[in-house]
């Protein structure tokens, strides 16, 4: 039934079953394809499986960030840059307060 041949990062989409993936890996060796779904879930099918399943090309969801639950409100880099002046001195996050006898330092 399948006459497409699986991809990695494409979306396809289950007729039978109604639902949405993407192909995250593929091993012609082992005969396997491993997918994720919308919700998340990881699943697999053998190239027998994927061969017999109803399957046609879909769109990317408008939403890709939603199997890894980020919203809008969370910045994942607060100024859109990361500040790496701090990276060159690795003693400037050191707590003298755990260590006593760095107080004189």
């Amino acid at each position: 039934m399948a006459k497409l041949i699986p991809e990695v990062n494409s979306w396809y989409q289950d007729v039978e079953e109604d639902e949405i993936f993407e192909v995250v890996a593929v091993d012609d060796q082992e005969g396997y394809i491993e997918v994720q779904y919308i919700s998340g879930e990881i699943g697999e099918f053998d190239m027998e499986t994927w061969r017999e399943m109803l399957i046609i090309t879909a769109q990317p969801p408008e939403d890709w960030r939603a199997p890894f639950e980020i919203s809008d409100d969370e910045d994942v880099f607060p100024g859109g840059a990361f500040n790496v002046s701090n990276w060159d001195d690795p003693h400037a996050n050191i707590d003298s307060e755990a260590f006593p006898s760095l107080d004189d330092f």
